[in-house]
């Protein structure tokens, strides 16, 4: 059975409406990424305990810490993202969350070319990489758009330099469509290296994101190959269904539930066994 998982700072900034939409749409783990409009690399230790402690009361799970570690350009002090990324570890670690999303860096000028930085792309990876080999944690790299990694070929690139269990796929639907890639022709490739997937759909030439199944992400045919391939991970919900940010995306409590009612009726539809359907 595949199991739901939530972006929960898409419902609201507040803890306790996280939660109890979360339940009530049997949703069993967050994506830690915002609590009260404070980035989870930025709580401090009492905004820690509190979210600790609500989650587990309300019996819900971390699976992932939802950083913005490598949204910056490839330009920018390295020691001070490294420093960074180290709070990152340090967060799944104390939320016992499995994984960390990361991104592979923007080019130094907009709409620059950031493939003409691979090596320091590839070095900063490996670095990451390294620096957790002694950790449980495993790094997951999404397919932002505008970033190293944004197209099939460049995270394939990724998978296969690092060579790494530690560095794994998190496939996004909708950030390939808004990139200007087919997803479908994507995953055959990403699918031996994908153990997360981003639930978020979008609209072919203008990048509207929309609820899955109604955009071109070919969010249908991947769920159904990737269920018949013996994926057994989390989908995670992240509908950015009324706003669509460089670095956040929001849904309201509303929204959400469209977003997550889209998916369970696709996972029904073709005998998709996902928690909460």
């Amino acid at each position: 059975m595949l199991k739901l998982s939530a972006f929960a700072d898409e419902i609201s900034p507040d803890l306790d409406e996280q939660i109890k939409v979360c339940k009530e749409l049997c949703i069993t783990h967050v994506e830690l990424r915002g609590v009260n409009h404070i980035n989870v690399l930025d709580f401090d230790p009492s905004l820690r305990r509190e979210i600790k402690t609500k989650l587990a009361a309300g019996g819900l799970g971390v699976v992932c810490i939802g950083s913005p570690i490598g949204k910056v350009k490839i330009t920018d002090s390295w020691p001070d993202h490294l420093e960074r990324f180290k709070i990152a570890v340090d967060a799944a670690e104390y939320f016992q969350a499995p994984y960390i999303r990361l991104f592979s860096y923007y080019p130094p000028e907009k709409d620059g070319d950031i493939r003409l930085h691979r090596d320091e792309v590839m070095k900063r990876m490996a670095a990451k990489v390294d620096y957790i080999k002694n950790h449980s944690v495993i790094l997951l790299h999404e397919n932002e758009v505008g970033i190293y990694g944004a197209r099939g070929p460049e995270c394939l690139d990724l998978m296969k330099t690092i060579d790494s269990p530690k560095l794994r796929n998190a496939f996004d639907f909708a950030n390939f469509v808004q990139t200007g890639d087919h997803p479908l022709d994507n995953w055959p490739g990403l699918k031996p290296y994908t153990v997360h997937i981003h639930i978020k759909d979008a609209m072919w030439g203008s990048g509207t994101v929309v609820p899955a199944g109604q955009g071109d992400g070919q969010v249908e045919p991947i769920l159904i190959d990737a269920w018949k391939s013996g994926y057994r991970g989390f989908l995670s919900l992240e509908p950015h269904l009324a706003a669509h940010e460089q670095f956040f995306g929001f849904s309201g409590p509303g929204l959400f539930k469209v977003g997550a009612d889209a998916l369970k009726a696709i996972c029904r539809k073709n005998g998709i066994e996902l928690a909460g359907t």
